[in-house]
């Protein structure tokens, strides 16, 4: 089989064979646009910088996690980490909508999308630390 490795079941060369890290790259680019083209010119410095901060954060906390899944417990904090980050993309983005800043359906689109990945990555998280067994 070369250089994949079995995670929870499931053959994986990268982390890009990953659900939760596809879901997280390409919510992070939606963001992102999102933050240059539909806010007002006032948040940019500040909630646009961070809601972008947030959610590109979700995906390099995987890629890093995964990076150092033979070490479970550190393969485990990053997802942690990633999983915190989903979190709080989802406040800025509640926090963009009730302050007038983000279109009301968009943000709440934002959210439900957001909210699925978090969900994703709790039961991710969860499966690795019931089954995770590192590759030697």
């Amino acid at each position: 089989m070369g250089d994949r490795r079995l995670l929870m079941g499931v053959i994986m060369k990268t982390y890009q064979d990953l659900e939760i890290y596809q879901m997280a790259h390409r919510l992070a680019v939606e963001i992102h646009r999102m933050s240059f083209t539909e806010l007002p010119r006032w948040e940019h410095p500040e909630e646009a910088r961070q809601v972008r901060r947030s959610a590109k954060s979700v995906a390099a906390n995987i890629v890093e996690g995964f990076g150092r899944r033979r070490y479970k417990a550190e393969f485990l904090r990053f997802l942690v980490y990633a999983h915190a980050s989903c979190d709080e993309t989802i406040e800025h983005l509640r926090l963009l909508r009730d302050t007038g800043s983000l279109a009301a359906e968009r943000a709440e689109a934002l959210i439900q999308e957001y909210e699925v990945l978090s969900r994703k990555l709790y039961q991710f998280i969860e499966g690795v630390r019931r089954t995770h067994r590192p590759a030697l």
